[in-house]
């Protein structure tokens, strides 16, 4: 073969090779790694799942039981700055009476949960921004752990910012932001046509741009997708450019949590951001569910209060499956998405937690609403100080694995 041969077969190898390279798709557009040396610990610690195989050689941190620890809690209202615990949760600064069931630790089968330490996560954190996205409960435990780094961390220097939907802390000497953003559905919903419509194929950018800001997301989802009557939050569903008045909520929960996964799947690649899903959070509505059928007798009909209850259900399960539909969905989506986020499957443990709630020490109620806990009671949020902090406890654990 000659040089002009070689040069000619050469030529168009090199052509058909950039032009079967241009004709493939386009990489999916990811967050630009920065070589950064306050990511180094991050990059040595790719995503993992925080649920463990349940096994007596290993530790799984959401199997255990709930046991008295009278150094409990981890801190007191007061030292919280002002305006971190929203009135709803502060159920001691509005008359809650009893405080046995501030004196309860998750106690895991096989081993501790590390108590946490401010300044540790703060030196964990430094030059990073922690951000919680969800719905009240992801503020529930927000604001659990302003108030936890408050007191183990007395001295620093802080600011606090409250936006919509975006509220940040700032940790001044650290460098450190500990956020919420508000999305209670995780997708976006916004006026089309009049209607308030929940677009569950869809992530607004504003959100999505917040989001991506951050090195460690915390998401949950859950309560605002079994709303009905005037709680619910939107008034006609949009996928696959169709428009719905309604739909089975569980279907709707899995469309818009598989929209939220490709989400996570196309901007979060790298090793240097960490993904956690806080799993559902239990209501306790029904006292029913925890009563004796002698008792349960006694309760009038339609009760629906977890009044009066000060300590936790006695045993490791909980018996009923009210929230088990909703976790099959979120255990399946997180399943499917392999090593891209790490479960926090606190159900169960806070499931045992009928005492937790605000009930009617919910802010400064009015008194004659007070007289009627079956008709005015919190039972879906928790009181601060309170079962958050536990969260946040193994929050913690699972950020120093």
């Amino acid at each position: 073969m000659s040089a002009l041969q070689c040069l000619t077969f050469l030529f168009l190898f090199l052509f058909l090779l950039q032009d079967a390279t241009s004709a493939s798709p386009l990489p999916l557009r990811r967050r630009p790694v920065h070589n950064n040396s306050t990511h180094s610990n991050f990059a040595k610690h790719p995503r993992r799942r925080v649920v463990f195989p349940v096994n007596r050689s290993s530790c799984d941190l959401f199997a255990g039981e709930w046991v008295r620890d009278e150094t409990y809690p981890l801190y007191r209202t007061e030292e919280c700055g002002k305006g971190m615990i929203d009135p709803g949760f502060d159920c001691q600064t509005y008359g809650r009476p009893d405080s046995d069931y501030l004196k309860f630790r998750w106690k895991p089968f096989n081993c501790d949960v590390p108590r946490f330490n401010g300044v540790k996560f703060l030196q964990k954190m430094r030059n990073k921004t922690v951000m919680f996205v969800g719905d009240s409960l992801g503020r529930n435990q927000w604001e659990s752990l302003m108030c936890m780094i408050s007191s183990s961390a007395p001295f620093i220097r802080t600011n606090l910012i409250h936006e919509d939907p975006l509220s940040t802390f700032k940790i001044l000497d650290y460098n450190v932001k500990v956020s919420f953003y508000r999305a209670p559905y995780l997708v976006d919903i916004e006026k089309i046509h009049g209607k308030t419509t929940l677009k569950l194929d869809e992530i607004s950018v504003d959100a999505s741009d917040a989001w991506r800001t951050a090195d460690v997301l915390l998401f949950n989802t859950g309560h605002w997708w079994s709303h009905t009557g005037s709680l619910r939050g939107w008034e006609q569903m949009e996928t696959g450019g169709r428009y719905y008045g309604d739909m089975d909520r569980l279907v709707a929960l899995t469309k818009g949590l598989r929209t939220w996964s490709n989400w996570v799947i196309r901007y979060t690649k790298s090793p240097l951001t960490r993904v956690f899903f806080l799993s559902v959070s239990p209501t306790h509505y029904n006292p029913n569910e925890w009563t004796s059928r002698a008792k349960a007798s006694t309760i009038a009909q339609g009760g629906k209060s977890c009044y009066g209850q000060t300590t936790p259900f006695s045993g490791t399960t909980y018996p009923t499956n009210s929230y088990v539909n909703q976790k099959k969905v979120i255990d399946e989506v997180v399943k499917e998405m392999n090593s891209h986020v790490s479960l926090m499957d606190i159900s169960m443990l806070s499931a045992l937690r009928i005492d937790g709630h605000p009930s009617i020490y919910s802010g400064d109620l009015n008194p004659s609403l007070k007289r009627f806990p079956d008709r005015s009671s919190d039972c879906s949020h928790w009181c601060l100080p309170g079962l958050p902090d536990t969260w946040n406890q193994l929050f913690y654990a699972a950020l120093l694995l």
